[in-house]
């Protein structure tokens, strides 16, 4: 048990800022250990165990990453990254016999991924760590698989960034809590409710960044258009998503 000191889980989630700037300062072994094992302990399907996380401390590698990542920099420059993996290779150790091509079992891959990472982020957090999540290595999914020599079977799904925030950013709004939970059934977003939400997250960004922007045009901006079609190609080469 670590005797490091961490703020409370619910004042540390509803603090949650994503960090894209960060100090010199390195993370101590001691910290990493924290907030690895907090990843270790989540939640898994099955109890099948199905992520493995790469931690990229070279160099180079870290800038053949940035290069895939949209050049963001602090690929490169942040304490730790980490590149967080499902993988099937060792199920396929534990019996041959294991199907890793039905799509529920990528399913199960991505959500124990994002369930451990969530894990990691926010015990880093109640540290006084900050990190963002880096789901663009999924750009050129094909080179990140080679630069980490990845087997048959794994699939790098994103990565995170890692150290000791350098900035404090503003929040960003989320959607209305009673959009996104609603009792017995399904209770579609308004148009009302949607159109005052734009203007929330626009005047967000003309503050931020003085970016005519609000969250109508960002979903328009990622989903009409080709998104990453080569994924499902790679899935299938490396054993998955096959029925």
């Amino acid at each position: 048990m670590t005797t490091l000191p961490s703020k409370p889980v619910l004042e540390t989630a509803l603090a949650h800022r994503s960090i894209r700037k960060f100090t010199d300062e390195a993370i101590s072994p001691e910290m990493l250990n924290a907030v690895l094992e907090a990843g270790r302990a989540a939640s898994s399907s099955s109890f099948l165990q199905v992520v493995h996380i790469v931690r990229v401390t070279d160099h180079e590698l870290r800038k053949g990453l940035r290069a895939v990542g949209s050049d963001q920099r602090y690929i490169e420059n942040c304490a730790e990254f980490l590149v967080f993996c499902m993988d099937f290779a060792k199920h396929k150790k534990v019996d041959s016999g294991v199907q890793t091509d039905w799509t529920e079992v990528t399913l199960i891959g991505t959500v124990d991924a994002g369930i451990m990472a969530q894990n990691i982020l926010l015990a880093a957090e109640s540290l006084g760590l900050g990190g963002v999540y880096i789901g663009s290595l999924r750009n050129d999914v094909n080179r990140v698989a080679e630069l980490l020599n990845l087997p048959e079977y794994v699939v790098p799904l994103f990565g995170m960034c890692l150290g000791h925030p350098a900035q404090d950013p503003l929040y960003r709004p989320r959607l209305p809590l009673d959009t996104i939970v609603s009792e017995n059934c399904y209770k579609p977003l308004d148009s009302e409710t949607l159109e005052a939400y734009d203007e929330v997250v626009y005047d967000y960004y003309q503050r931020r960044s003085n970016l005519d922007l609000d969250w109508s045009a960002q979903v328009r901006d990622t989903l009409c258009r080709e998104v990453r079609p080569d994924i499902l190609p790679f899935l299938q080469k490396q054993g998955l998503a096959k029925k």
